[in-house]
């Protein structure tokens, strides 16, 4: 047991010291119409509500982000968009690997449990060790977030995908949640794929497009989405610059992206205000006009 509690005690210390690495900070650029910035990993917390500026209630889904740092570029064929790995939460000493360790030592980067790989812009490539804040977003803007939907278990195909089912009385016994007929006959004499079938529901990738952020919270390290995102809580999801929309409109006119992320010093607020609400204009809209 001694020996057991020694090699727990080394592995613990030398996981401390990967811990020490060294801060780096990136050239700030100009952002442009046609950049791709990286995205981040964040948890999802949980919903809440708030207000805007006219007292209307929005729903909003807080994620929190936490230790998050580009380990390395990862280069491709394409050279339009090579991809950035990114790392993020803190995982306990004794849950990481020999080979990951080495892997995070090589590039810089502090121990990470949860790893992905955003494509950006040559232009906005980070180098590895780059610490990303919730102050990479702005308030206004518009993002995708991508998570595992939530696990429904097996399913029939009227939960599944919406079937009416059969008749509750009057001409069908034992048929009442049945898909019905599933193909022809011997003409093609098989089932297509892709046939909506029972099966296991949920548990899947999900995007959701274009979602506002309402609020940052510098100090917490939480961004505000109106509206839901994918997953339970705590669960882990992707956040980045929306792709759909055109490249001016994500960003609110008045304000510009911190490009190709958020440095001190030299993106706007430095420090940075304890919180920031995105402001929905406009005119009153309980104010009754005639």
């Amino acid at each position: 047991m001694s020996s057991l509690m020694h090699s727990n005690d080394d592995f613990q210390n030398s996981a401390q010291e990967i811990q020490k690495v060294e801060k780096v900070n990136p050239e700030a650029k100009t952002w442009k119409p046609t950049s791709r910035r990286v995205g981040v990993l964040a948890k999802k917390l949980g919903m809440t509500s708030m207000w805007d500026e006219w007292g209307i209630k929005i729903p909003v889904t807080v994620l929190q982000i936490e230790n998050v740092q580009v380990i390395k570029q990862i280069k491709t064929s394409n050279d339009n968009f090579p991809r950035l790995q990114v790392g993020a939460f803190t995982p306990r000493p004794d849950k990481v690997t020999k080979p990951l360790k080495g892997h995070f030592e090589k590039y810089n980067s502090s121990l990470k449990s949860v790893v992905t790989e955003f494509p950006v812009t040559p232009d906005a490539v980070l180098p590895s060790g780059t610490e990303i804040t919730v102050a990479h977003f702005v308030p206004g803007q518009l993002v995708d977030v991508i998570g595992k939907s939530k696990g429904k278990g097996f399913a029939g195909v009227m939960k599944r995908w919406g079937f009416g089912g059969g008749r509750a009385s009057h001409g069908v016994s034992l048929a009442h949640r049945t898909p019905g007929s599933i193909g022809q006959n011997q003409d093609p004499g098989r089932v297509f794929p892709g046939k909506k079938m029972p099966g296991r529901m949920g548990n899947q990738s999900v995007t959701v497009m274009e979602l506002k952020v309402m609020k940052i919270d510098t100090e917490l390290n939480c961004l505000y989405i109106k509206g839901h995102v994918p997953g339970n809580k705590r669960g882990i999801v992707k956040v980045r610059d929306a792709i759909k929309t055109n490249s001016v409109s994500k960003f609110p006119s008045d304000i510009t992206p911190p490009f190709p992320t958020y440095i001190p010093g030299a993106n706007g607020f430095n420090p940075l205000p304890r919180e920031m609400v995105a402001r929905v204009g406009g005119k009153d809209p309980l104010l009754l006009t005639k």
